[in-house]
This record gives C-alpha cells, structure tokens and sequence, in this order.
C-alpha cells in the first residue's frame, strides 16, 4: 500500500500534493517571518541617523541591535515550551502583535532609553514568532517537497528585507526614521488570517492526545533535549546556528552602516545593493531548497558555506561602487541565502514532535546570541582599532563559514524524515 501512495504523490506534480489546510498552514508562517523581517532590518538601515539625533555613539545603537538579538532566545523558548503545550497557532498570532507594536511605539521615542527599551522588548515577540511558525508550516508540509518549501519560507526574509530597504530608500528623506518605525505597524493585521483560516497541524494534535491518553506530557521539553540521546545532537545544532548567525551578520548586519560611514554614500546608494542581495537571497532559497531535497540537507548548506569565502573580498577590499552593487548581490545566493534557507526543515528533522517547536526555537535563537555579539566587535575593532568595517566584517564572514561547514558536516542528515505523532521522549 505505502509503495503505491509513493507511485501515486510522484505522478503529480508536487505543489498539487499539499492540501488546502497545509498551503494555509505554510503561508502564515511565510506571512508572520517576512513581516518579522521587515520590523528587524529596518533598523539596520537607520542605526547612524539615530546615533546622530540622540546624540550617542554608533556602538551604543549596535548595543540595541545587539539587545534584540538576544530577546529574541527569551521569546523563541518562551513561545517554542508554548507552541508544544498548546498549539502551533494561538503563539504565533500572539508574538506578531507583539513586534508590531513594539516596533510602532519605538518610533515615538523621546529618548534613546525609551528607544531601546521598546526594541529589546520587540526581540522577544521576534523569536517567539520563528519557532511556532516553522513547526506549523514544517509538520504541515509533505515529505516530499519539505527542503525546498523551507528554502522558500526561509529565504522570504529577503523579501521583508527588500521591503525594508525600499521603504528606506523611497520615504526616508521625507518620513525619517521614526516614520520608517512605525509603518511596522502594518503585520499585526496578519493576525486577522492566522485566526481564521489556519488549523493546528494533524501531527501535533495526535501527539498531544497521545501524550495526555498514556499519561506521559513532557511539561518542560527544554531539559528534554540536553538528556543522553538528543545530547550531542543538540550540541551540533548549537555550533551550527551560532555559526551561521556569525557569518549573517558579519555580512549584512553593519553593510549599511559601512556604506553610509565609511563610504559617504546617500540612502539610495545604500538601499540598492542591500535591495538586490535581498531578492537574490529569496530567489536562491527555492534553488537550494530543491538541491537539499535530491543531494541532502548537509551538502546544500555546506556547499553555499564554502562558496561565500571567496566572495567575500570581492565586495568589501574594493572601494569600486559597482563591485559592491555586483559582489553583494552574488552574495545573496551563497552566504546571504544558500547556508541560511533550510534552517525550519533542517531543525525540525532533528528533534521529535514532543519538543520540536521547543528545540527549534532554542537552537535557532541561541545563535542569535552570538549573532548580537557581531556587531558590536565588528564596530569595536572599526572605529577604536582605525581599521573600518571591511576587514572586521570579511574576518567574521570567513570564520564563521569555515565553522558552519564544520558543524554541519558533524550533524546527521535528515533528508526523506518523517515526522511523526509517536511519543519518543516522553
């Protein structure tokens, strides 16, 4: 029977294999994480104009990118323990209204306190939103075509990002950066779609029941992941997020304020290398969403790893503005996109039903601790050292690709996995 429902899903093609509930399920997710990506990137582009107005050193601003950063593990564990006592959906919707409004108030800041207060406080509904919306759209989505939908959902923060730096180049000269703030008000209307047309995923709905009906809840699935068995697992997860998110930020985190402080260059200048990285990293997230599922998803995260090393120079040792444009954007299909886009169907392999948004969301948000501390080294080492952001940045983007390398080669491949309803760690 299973040989013949095999013959039958590969006869069609695959975006007709997904049913209705499960295209639902994975464009809320893609919804709630482009739109997170818009409210996170839009402060990268206005990190100096507010050091100027408030008067306060650049790297105090890094410090509130930094900040975000690190909420963002508080909200992920927070909403991942959520997600896998109650639910997928009810976190997801809770955590855009979160972002929203706290990037919306932000922009009313009388002082750089207040400002900073409200984006720590907006990192928190910004991780809580990635391990809810991956479980959904992951748990939702057919074996078959996972790695490449995954590719796609997280490859969209390109598009929030393009968004973000064309709303940037386009209105800031006439709304500035607290106009740019609070148009991040716009997702939480999302909620609206999330509430009525999304359903619970049928794996996680059969695990809660068979939880409860053999008396075996896992009340707090954090600790389950670091018990013999997922241990070491959960350990190379670890090395590969942080990693990744090293090499994310030495890459694209201070590109504008390098662009904007060491090059001299206006908001359109800075917005269109930033623009077009943005959209090749979406484009490219299908292409090596669709190589993970043919060659495995350790080679598809590798491979783009090992093809950002090379690039890297190539746009940050030249003072040529075209050679930025050109370089930049090539980046955005290897260490802008290709080591990043498998993250949701990579994750969500790894660890079984009982702790998978749990697990997810911590992995993928402790690495955001170290991704917050890029920016701020990468400032210091620019402006007390004297030696401007190029070299610190290409320091960290290769460093950080020869480990993610490293680290994915010493996980397990998961590529063709089930996931399943049965209890393994309860």
């Amino acid at each position: 029977m299973a040989a013949v429902e095999r013959e039958t899903v590969s006869t069609i093609p695959w975006w007709k294999e997904p049913t209705k509930d499960q295209w639902l399920a994975w464009s809320a997710a893609w919804l709630g994480w482009t739109l997170d990506a818009f409210d996170f990137t839009i402060f990268l582009l206005i990190m100096l104009p507010i050091s100027q107005e408030f008067n306060v050193p650049l790297t105090a601003v890094t410090a509130v990118f930094t900040l975000t950063l690190w909420m963002r593990l508080v909200g992920a564990t927070a909403s991942g323990w959520l997600a896998d006592r109650i639910g997928r959906k009810k976190p997801l919707m809770i955590s855009i209204a979160w972002y929203s409004a706290c990037n919306f108030i932000a922009g009313f800041s009388p002082a750089f306190w207040f400002l900073f207060l409200f984006r720590a406080l907006l990192g928190i509904g910004m991780g809580a939103e990635w391990p809810c919306g991956a479980a959904l759209a992951m748990e939702s989505w057919p074996i078959r075509s996972r790695g490449y939908m995954a590719g796609v959902l997280q490859a969209s923060w390109g598009i929030g990002a393009l968004l973000s730096s064309a709303a940037y180049g386009l209105l800031y000269t006439s709304i500035g950066w607290r106009g740019l703030l609070m148009i991040g008000v716009l997702p939480a209307l999302s909620i609206v779609y999330v509430r009525r047309f999304v359903k619970e995923p049928p794996v996680w709905v059969e695990n809660r029941r068979l939880q409860r009906v053999q008396q075996r809840e896992v009340h707090v699935p954090l600790l389950k992941i670091f018990k013999r068995g997922l241990l070491y697992n959960t350990l190379t997860a670890c090395w590969w997020m942080a990693s990744a998110f090293v090499v994310g930020y030495s890459i694209g985190g201070l590109f504008p304020t390098y662009l904007q402080k060491d090059l001299q260059l206006s908001p359109g200048l800075v917005a269109l290398p930033v623009m077009l990285q943005s959209l090749v990293f979406f484009l490219s997230g299908s292409l090596w969403g669709w190589l993970a599922d043919r060659v495995g998803r350790r080679m598809a995260i590798i491979l783009p790893a090992l093809l950002t090393i090379p690039i890297t120079p190539l746009y940050l040792m030249t003072g040529d503005y075209t050679m930025i444009v050109v370089f930049f954007t090539i980046q955005g299909a290897f260490g802008g996109g290709g080591m990043h886009v498998l993250y949701p169907a990579y994750l969500a392999e790894r660890f079984p039903t009982e702790v998978r948004a749990t697990a997810s969301g911590f992995v993928y948000h402790q690495g955001a601790i170290f991704g917050g501390l890029t920016a701020p080294v990468i400032t210091y080492f620019a402006i007390n050292w004297h030696l401007g952001f190029a070299v610190p940045m290409a320091v960290g983007t290769i460093l950080g690709c020869i480990s993610v390398a490293l680290a994915v080669f010493f996980g397990p491949e998961t590529r063709g996995k089930q996931l399943v309803a049965e209890l393994s760690v309860a």
